[in-house]
This record gives structure tokens, sequence and C-alpha cells, in this order.
């Protein structure tokens, strides 16, 4: 049996995946609801898989602490604590990861192989480059997007899904977490022209 692979990402409303100016961690729109559900998600065995980018990004987080308090919310924590696969050909190791392997072949061939082997289901949060390839290759089982009830179009960067190809996506679960914070899992289908 093969582990499913859900692609975690964070989102404003209008597309983007982070935010430069004042806007800070989670926008600044966390609260306890979103921060039980993150708990409950990275709490429960996963294998985590990162792209090189969003993995020197994580661990600079955890480097510079005092800047970046959020990562010590419980689910940070336990996100930290999971077996973790990073794909890049540019890191050396060691990694300053508890339990993370590097893996330097092409993303597709390390995720085809990591859903055959793992007994874990396996999870992205983040790696948007890494995750668009995979979505491509039909490798990703669920796209579960969190989106926060922001407009970020002056300061947004990092557009989610900018440059992917036509999806059809089957929602199969819906929660809305502090009134005001959804979060959607899809299972995606390349959309084909009828």
């Amino acid at each position: 049996m093969s582990a499913t692979y859900t692609f975690d990402v964070f989102s404003s409303l209008d597309g983007f995946g982070s935010a430069g100016g004042d806007w800070g961690g989670y926008w600044g729109k966390q609260g306890p609801e979103l921060l039980d559900r993150r708990m409950e998600l990275y709490s429960s065995p996963c294998h985590v898989v990162f792209g090189a980018n969003t993995f020197r990004l994580f661990s600079r987080f955890w480097e510079e602490i005092e800047q970046n308090p959020e990562v010590e919310d419980p689910w940070g924590v336990a996100l930290h604590e999971q077996p973790a696969t990073v794909i890049s050909t540019t890191l050396q190791e060691p990694l300053n990861w508890p339990d993370a392997t590097l893996e330097r072949d092409d993303a597709l061939d390390v995720v085809k192989k990591l859903k055959s082997s793992s007994t874990l289901p396996l999870r992205s949060h983040g790696s948007l480059a890494m995750n668009h390839s995979l979505l491509a290759a039909g490798l990703v089982d669920f796209i579960q997007v969190t989106i926060f009830p922001v407009l970020t179009g002056r300061n947004g960067s990092s557009p989610v899904f900018g440059g992917v190809d036509d999806y059809d996506l089957e929602l199969v679960d819906s929660r809305l977490l502090d009134r005001s914070i959804q979060e959607l899992t899809y299972r995606p289908t390349i959309h084909r022209a009828s």
C-alpha cells in the first residue's frame, strides 16, 4: 500500500504564501483552534518532506528563535521532532534538525520511493516549487490549504499556486477555525478538456 502525500500550505485569501511589511507569522490571525488543529496534524506520526528553500527557512527560524517565537508553538515543536527527508543538491550534512535525512536525487524519484516504502503518511508544509513539481507528476494525494482572513496584494509574496497547471479539486474536508480561518483539503486531478 502506498503512503499518502499531503501538500500542506498557508495562504492569504488572495493566494500568497507569505507577506512582508508588518504582517508577521500567521499574518497575526492565529487563535487557539488553529493552533490545536496544527498540533493534531503534526503530533500524529508522519514523515515530513522538505524542499531546500523551506528547510533553510525553517532551520533559520530555529536558529533565530528570539525573532521567530511562533516556531515554539507546540505544533512547530511537533513538526520539528517528526522524521524528515530534505531534498536538496546544495545543502550539506550534518543538517541542523533532530531526525532529518538528506536526499540528493530528484524530488520525483525520492517521493516515489517514500510513497512506496514509508509506513507513515507523508506531509510537506510549504516547499512550493517542489510541491508544484510533485503535483504535476501526480504524486500529491491531498492539498490542504489553510486560508487566513487577509488580503496582501501590496505585501504578498510567494504565490501559492502560481504557475501550476489546471486541476479539478474534490473537497474531502473543510473546517472553520477561530471563526475566520478556513482549512480546506482537496484531492487534485489534472483537468482534462471535455
